[in-house]
Parts: structure tokens; C-alpha cells; sequence
């Protein structure tokens, strides 16, 4: 087999594949058919849209849907809120450190958070939804 067979199996010569984000083939690349994914598994591209993608040398993350190509934006992750709370205690870790260096103590506000954090992070608190939110005032003399 040859680049010309190969091509005339893949006559659009550009193609992306239907994963998210797609893999690029350019088929002029390829002597031989063997691994390639089949036609009805690819996209076809015009010369236009591979250049769009960087042509050879770049690619642009991008995803065959509905038909179209497109650009390619992962879904976001969410983040647990047991989680999120216990990189909060990080942060509080922080200020209680400054505090002490300071010779100063937490806020009533600055308690109450601390409290709401750690009821999240250790599980006692499994009714919020999210983290309060950090208060404004943190350390009195």
C-alpha cells in the first residue's frame, strides 16, 4: 500500500476523529491503512479548517459536535464542598500562624468561620451547599 492508496480510502485527506478533544490525521502522512481509524469513524476537514488547527505543527483543542467542528472547552470538575472546606483550613492554618506571630487573636466573625469550616470538612455539617464566605475582619490586638 501506498500515501495514494491511502489516499483514495481517505479522499478528504484531513480528518479529525469524534473523541473529545479530537485527534488529527492528515493522510498524506500515512504509506498504510493499518491502525487507522475507519472513514465512518472520522470527520473529513477542508484545507481550511486544518490550517485553522495549527495545520501540522499546532493544534487547537477542539470536538466534532453535532456536525460541526469546534472549539473544545472540558466540562469543569466540580470540586467537593468537604474538599473545598478542607483547603480552606489551609488558609486558616495561615492566619492562625500570623495571628500567633502577632500576639493577636481571631475576630468573633473569623471564629464563627473557622467553626462552619470544620463542620463541613469533618462532615458534621452535610446540609450547606457552599463555603461561607472568608470575613472581611480576621485579628483583633
Amino acid at each position: 500500500m501506498s500515501v495514494k492508496d491511502v489516499l483514495e480510502l481517505y479522499p478528504a485527506r484531513f480528518y479529525a476523529d469524534m473523541n473529545k478533544p479530537c485527534g488529527w490525521y492528515d493522510m498524506a502522512m500515512f504509506s498504510s491503512a493499518e491502525g487507522l481509524p475507519s472513514l465512518q469513524e472520522l470527520f473529513a476537514l477542508t484545507a481550511d479548517q486544518w490550517t485553522a488547527k495549527g495545520g501540522n505543527t499546532g493544534t487547537r483543542s477542539m470536538a466534532v459536535i453535532d456536525g460541526a467542528l469546534v472549539d473544545y472547552v472540558p466540562p469543569v470538575v466540580p470540586i467537593p464542598l468537604k474538599t473545598q472546606a478542607t483547603s480552606a483550613q489551609t488558609w486558616i492554618q495561615q492566619q492562625a500562624n500570623l495571628a500567633a506571630a502577632m500576639g493577636e487573636v481571631f475576630t468573633a466573625d473569623m471564629k464563627a468561620y473557622v467553626k462552619a469550616i470544620a463542620a463541613i470538612a469533618g462532615g458534621t455539617d452535610t446540609a450547606s451547599t457552599a463555603l461561607p464566605a472568608r470575613p472581611t475582619d480576621i485579628l483583633t490586638a
